[in-house]
């Protein structure tokens, strides 16, 4: 009730402000202060019978009537939600070069508001961190008092800072400020894209409309049975239903910020027809199966990188470039950029980290049932990486170099069962577990929808498909 009286009289002040070149003011501003106390009740008593008639008040004119009624209810308005017309709003994106304290400046901003932002969020935001694209909006009143200050450092992740007003024990009105790191809240739309490659799958998909991220997400699913660096042709199809992801925006409404969890995807070409769908056996505990309810997982992915070609296969002959001798060379050579990421091919244990003569930098990583996996030529290793340490499928170990005998970026990905090398191309990968058959019901419910939702066969246009 206090804070609504409060809110009422700031209505007030802005109504008269507005109306002040009014000449009925005079006797609107005490009546509508009495109207703002809450004692309208009590002016309308009958004092016939408490004062002399001649100092009982004397009815208004209509047309102070009409005014008393027309600022009251723009008295209201503002009270309960401002109009963007009676606040000062500053909003902007950091050019190269340009920090906040400027941008903040070259829009007018007083210096003491600068300062008072820079102070009470550096707790959580140092702003000689702010890179360009950075985007800010400032709130303050008519009385240039700031309401709220929010600093966007991505589509999500905004520091925010808002002045809150609360009435002490003794009654009076005191203002703090409150700093927080916020995201903002995503709304889920589910669509779907359907398309044929002509070149690869991240051009098929950003011709679509969509951002390369999704054929990223796509391939990681399909890692397990699909090469995507070699394997794909001209004419594979695709399929995908996933979630588009949105935020709401004050000033311009719904805004796209990408593509979210993929929840259905078919793969048809050279390499076979794949399909899978995303189900969570427990609460916040998911993952990728295929129609039958076996799972996409497997214990080895077909390779350790995305990467441009190979330059030499596992094979029991091979000339050494360096050497010049012909000899085995039990691995595979996968050329990519210096620095491209190399993640262990399953999960384990890391149990060789450093330099290894021909091999330059190396990592060996020991698996189950006897198998060990070994990436050479690393131009570093992955930040923190340590021998002992447990990975996981897909975690970073190193980074694509030529250290020790290499005559270019590339690494040589070697994998060993029982101290014998083994062709890592043709090493068996067991699948994961399957759904639980206590879900198994749920899951098939869930299938049937999401494969009638994916469609059978249907290739959507640009337009049709977002």
């Amino acid at each position: 009730m206090q804070q609504r009286r409060q809110r009422r009289s700031e209505g007030v002040r802005a109504a008269l402000r507005i109306l002040k070149h009014d000449t009925t003011l005079t006797l609107l501003v005490a009546a509508f202060l009495v109207v703002s106390a809450g004692v309208i009740t009590a002016a309308r008593q009958d004092y016939a019978s408490l004062v002399p008639e001649f100092l009982a008040p004397q009815p208004r004119p209509v047309e102070e009537e009409l005014a008393m009624a027309e600022a009251e209810q723009l008295a209201e308005r503002y009270a309960e939600a401002p109009p963007e017309s009676l606040l000062d709003i500053t909003r902007g994106t950091l050019a190269p070069g340009q920090s906040l304290a400027s941008a903040l400046a070259d829009a007018g901003v007083a210096p003491d508001i600068v300062q008072l932002i820079a102070r009470e969020l550096r707790p959580l935001f140092d702003f000689r961190l702010a890179q360009p694209g950075h985007r800010y909006r400032l709130v303050r009143d008519l009385d240039a008092e700031i309401l709220e200050f929010r600093f966007e450092i991505s589509e999500i992740d905004r520091y925010v800072l808002r002045r809150v007003e609360k009435m002490q024990f003794d009654g009076i009105l005191i203002r703090e400020w409150v700093a927080a790191r916020e995201e903002a809240e995503l709304e889920a739309r589910v669509s779907r894209i359907a398309g044929i490659v002509s070149s690869s799958l991240h051009e098929a998909v950003v011709a679509l409309g969509e951002r390369g991220q999704l054929a990223s997400d796509f391939s990681e699913i399909f890692a397990w049975d699909v090469d995507f660096s070699r394997s794909v042709e001209r004419g594979d199809e695709f399929h995908i239903l996933y979630e588009r992801l949105f935020i709401q925006d004050e000033d311009e409404g719904p805004v796209y910020v990408g593509p979210g969890k993929i929840l259905a995807a078919r793969y048809s070409g050279s390499a076979g027809d794949y399909s899978a769908l995303y189900f969570e056996p427990s609460e916040g505990r998911g993952g990728y199966y295929r129609p039958d309810g076996s799972s996409v997982q497997r214990q080895f992915l077909k390779a350790p990188l995305s990467y441009s070609r190979i330059s030499s296969s596992f094979t029991s002959a091979r000339r050494h470039p360096i050497l010049k001798l012909t000899r085995p060379h039990h691995g595979i050579d996968y050329v990519a950029p210096r620095g491209t990421p190399l993640w262990s091919v399953a999960d384990g244990k890391v149990t060789y980290r450093g330099w290894a003569g021909g091999f330059g930098n190396l990592v060996k990583v020991r698996h189950n049932n006897g198998y060990v996996s070994y990436y050479a030529h690393l131009s570093r290793f992955a930040k923190g990486l340590k021998v002992g340490q447990i990975v996981s499928q897909k975690q970073v170990v190193g980074f694509v170099g030529s250290t020790g005998l290499a005559t270019g970026p590339h690494v040589c990905f070697r994998i060993s069962k029982n101290g014998h090398y083994v062709n890592p191309t043709q090493v068996y990968a067991p699948a994961g577990d399957p759904v639980p058959w206590e879900s198994q019901e749920e899951f098939r419910i869930q299938r049937d929808v999401l494969l009638a939702e994916l469609g059978a066969g249907i290739l959507l246009a640009v337009e049709e498909a977002l």
